[in-house]
């Protein structure tokens, strides 16, 4: 992986136009990454960056610095070419929707990522599965370039490694991440501040519909499968938008005997997507079967099926990789 830092170094110098993909539904590794990588290249390098979100911008992560930067991808005309595109946190390039458009006629394109169901879509791929989340691997290439990193940087590789490991508490929690927040720490960031900013300033509207989904979920295989429902019904009746449905599969996993926790979410078009979780189960043979991929433990996919139909084949699924 390190080989390829100094051929990313020579793209992004000798490029005139550069633009960073965050994925669908984004999240804090994705969003922290997309602005610490945009603000060390026109920091350092002396370059524009177009920072693109996907879908909804969450205001969940509105606290992080320079945050306004986001440009929806619908604004970015068609027939723009860039010379650089990077997609940060982007497992798969149909994460990137229809940014994907603009993605591939850039002149070179760079895919920075720590799923391992990626198989590598760009010209340079810097994956490391190992990594807690893309801000520790952007945290190595800064380092490795000798560049100075600022408060408002580390604040995003915090918010970055803090959301991915779910609070420092998930299965890709090393000692490793926790010298990396030591670093970050000693850069400014205060721990404090960035979690109750992250997770303890959400609208009462919120608490309420995560609420209502949690109690309405159902249990299979003696309490080892853990499934909620949530319908477009649902989430008028909430005034929800995407991000309220964020985090609560891993609630649905905090019961004791639940091995699998799952969310199916009615989109706008009919289909269903799935966020799945679980304590020691592989989830990526499961996802793989629809498409889908991510970690070991975390993981998601979309199925083009009304929910109804996509609860059964999922709950087959999951029970058959049980057994």
């Amino acid at each position: 992986m390190k080989k390829l830092f100094p051929d990313l170094k020579k793209q992004i110098e000798k490029a005139e136009s550069i633009i960073i993909f965050s994925h669908v539904s984004p999240d804090g590794d994705t969003l922290g990454s997309n602005i610490a990588l945009s603000l060390m290249i026109e920091q350092c390098f002396g370059k524009k960056v177009d920072s693109v979100f996907v879908g909804t911008l969450p205001v969940t992560y509105s606290y992080l610095p320079d945050f306004s930067r986001f440009q929806d991808v619908q604004k970015i005309k068609d027939n723009k070419v860039y010379d650089l595109a990077i997609a940060v946190d982007v497992a798969s390039k149909d994460r990137l929707v229809s940014g994907s458009l603009i993605y591939d006629k850039a002149k070179f394109k760079v895919n920075i990522d720590h799923h391992k169901t990626n198989v590598g879509y760009g010209d340079i791929n810097i994956i490391d599965s190992d990594a807690a989340c893309v801000g520790s691997i952007l945290f190595k290439i800064f380092k490795d370039w000798n560049l100075k990193i600022t408060k408002d940087v580390a604040r995003c590789l915090y918010t970055s490694l803090m959301t991915d490991t779910g609070g420092f508490k998930y299965e890709n929690t090393t000692p490793e991440t926790f010298m990396l927040a030591a670093e970050l720490v000693q850069l400014g960031v205060s721990p404090n501040q960035e979690y109750r900013a992250c997770y303890e300033t959400k609208p009462q509207s919120m608490v309420q519909f995560q609420a209502y989904i949690v109690s309405n979920t159902s249990f299979y295989c003696d309490g080892k499968i853990a499934i909620s429902k949530i319908t477009r019904s649902d989430m008028s009746k909430f005034n929800a938008t995407d991000e309220y449905t964020e985090g609560i599969v891993e609630v649905l996993r905090t019961s004791k005997n639940v091995e699998v926790a799952v969310i199916l979410k009615e989109t706008k078009d009919g289909y269903t997507k799935v966020s799945l979780r679980s304590k020691t189960l592989d989830l990526t043979p499961i996802v793989l079967d629809f498409g889908g991929g991510g970690h070991s433990f975390a993981a998601g996919c979309t199925i083009k099926k009304p929910i109804a139909i996509a609860y059964d084949k999922l709950l087959t699924r999951i029970k058959s990789e049980l057994e």
